[in-house]
């Protein structure tokens, strides 16, 4: 603790002194399921997301910006209590109705914020769990939530939108819920009748191809089964819409206080369901309309942003949750139109990989007038923001808090001499024994059982047999296609040793 203090200190007198009001609003806008080559500025030529791409010119774009997993939940997990989520059970994928992920008055950076007198609110894509042991009561007040970790407003998807109830939680309540149409949930089939992905597949305005064939809603079906809420239900192809308003609507009532948002965007996770203003604008189908459609999200609010007069005052990180995937259980062209797409850039793998192309993703920062406009090739993660943001707001972090957030606020902010991570490990989801380990320009690469996933993402989602380890130099081959673990034996034991060191193994 004193030595992350020491650092706040030193660092905190060698940073510009920030004119009235001292203290920047925040917001970090993530992305689900975005690439590293699905934005325009890092190599997608047949489309455009010239929102995203105006944030990069204005600030700084790295070329080796992580998030810690190369799933949703663990990611988001991570970003808030700035821990590996592989430390703790229970954070992998989140299935419908989970309980809360992360206990009541745990330390995580919202409420770090909130406690240097910060307005604090998440907007958009939840998937960590909601209440007790038992799971939601969706028909009551529901606790714990985010408004238990910091947050002190939630326009919220409960889980992700492959997964029941498709609802709206506001702060501890599902929106528009009649009382006389209550929701239930369920892990099996409630009836005989109950329609279904495989029991009324000729209705569905989007077949599936795995998984994601139970109750069916506005014509897709899901994971789990639910009944009732037909009032709080949303259509798909609003959800865009529905969150920009509401987080433009949060700015503006916060727009005289220091204030963080977490933008928690679904694009371009499936089912994708884009606005029909952006069905059929892209030669890829649904899941780069999507991108289009999360372009234009970016857009109103850096507009709006502008319109208030707070971007020079406003510091905003834009990211993804993990690497991309294209047959993600649904037929929606993906696969079959992805042409000569390359949607995560020059890296192999994607999402549930841990190869680079898992967890290197868009990483954008942009602070008007304290960020000169770049391109950084320093080490940063989502992780990071934790004790980063403690610097930039002189906020405590408490005993304990944020173990692997490392200080990398210079580096964010583009300044001479600064240094991001030196070490960074990337894990899939859960407990698989599968991680990656970045140090320096070496990256060791490990499979406990010897299979990866989604290793080659344009191809069908599947197993593919890989050795227990492999290491590669990520300077001279950034696309992991040399394994040098042979010809580097003394390395690969030290760099064994330190991911054993990390991950608490024996």
């Amino acid at each position: 603790m004193r030595c992350l203090l020491a650092t706040v200190l030193a660092l905190s007198i060698s940073l510009p002194v920030f004119a009235e009001p001292s203290r920047p609003n925040v917001i970090i806008i993530m992305a689900d399921d975005l690439g590293y080559g699905d934005i325009s500025c890092q190599g997608a030529k047949t489309y455009q997301t010239p929102h995203i791409d105006r944030l990069a010119a204005e600030g700084l774009r790295f070329t080796s910006g992580y998030c810690t997993a190369s799933t949703c939940t663990p990611t988001r997990y991570s970003l808030l209590t700035g821990s590996y989520a592989f430390r703790s059970k229970g954070t992998g994928i989140a299935p419908p109705s989970a309980p809360a992920i992360i206990p009541p008055g745990a330390a995580t950076l919202p409420a770090m914020l909130r406690a240097v007198g910060y307005e604090t609110a998440v907007i958009g894509k939840w998937h960590l769990g909601l209440g007790g042991p038992e799971g939601p009561d969706w028909n009551a007040e529901i606790t714990p939530g985010p408004l238990d970790i910091g947050f002190g407003h939630g326009f919220l998807l409960p889980t992700t939108n492959d997964r029941v109830p498709q609802v709206y939680l506001q702060d501890r309540r599902v929106l528009n819920l009649d009382p006389s149409d209550p929701i239930r949930v369920y892990e099996k089939k409630p009836s005989e009748d109950h329609p279904t992905g495989m029991t009324h597949r000729d209705t569905l305005k989007m077949d599936w191809t795995h998984g994601h064939n139970h109750t069916i809603h506005n014509g897709i079906s899901r994971i789990g089964f639910y009944t009732g809420g037909e009032k709080a239900r949303f259509r798909d192809e609003d959800l865009a819409d529905e969150w920009v308003k509401r987080g433009i609507a949060w700015i503006e009532s916060k727009k005289d206080e220091p204030f963080f948002l977490f933008y928690a965007a679904h694009e371009p996770h499936v089912p994708r369901m884009p606005h029909e203003r952006f069905q059929g604008k892209t030669p890829h189908g649904f899941r780069t309309d999507s991108i289009l459609e999360l372009d234009w999200s970016v857009g109103q609010l850096m507009a709006a942003l502008d319109r208030l007069g707070i971007a020079e005052n406003t510091l905003v990180v834009f990211c993804s949750d993990n690497g991309p995937v294209m047959d993600d259980g649904y037929a929606d062209g993906a696969l079959e139109k992805v042409g000569e797409h390359r949607a995560a850039g020059p890296f192999k793998g994607g999402k549930y990989s841990v190869y680079e192309g898992g967890t290197r993703t868009p990483f954008i920062t942009r602070w008007k007038g304290m960020i000169a406009p770049g391109v950084s090739d320093e080490v940063v993660a989502t992780i990071d923001l934790y004790a980063s943001l403690a610097v930039l707001t002189a906020a405590e972090v408490a005993e304990g808090a944020a173990p692997d957030s490392a200080n990398v606020f210079g580096a964010l902010l583009g300044k001479a001499g600064a240094k991001g991570r030196s070490e960074l490990v990337q894990q899939d989801n859960g407990s698989s024994g599968n991680f990656g380990f970045r140090s320096g320009k070496w990256k060791l690469v490990r499979h406990d059982k010897g299979k990866a996933r989604n290793v080659v993402v344009e191809r069908l989602l599947e197993n593919t047999d890989v050795p227990k380890f492999q290491l590669f130099d990520l300077q001279a081959d950034p696309g992991e296609t040399k394994d040098l673990l042979e010809f580097q034996p003394e390395l690969a034991v030290k760099l064994k040793k330190r991911l054993e060191e990390i991950v608490g193994e024996d």
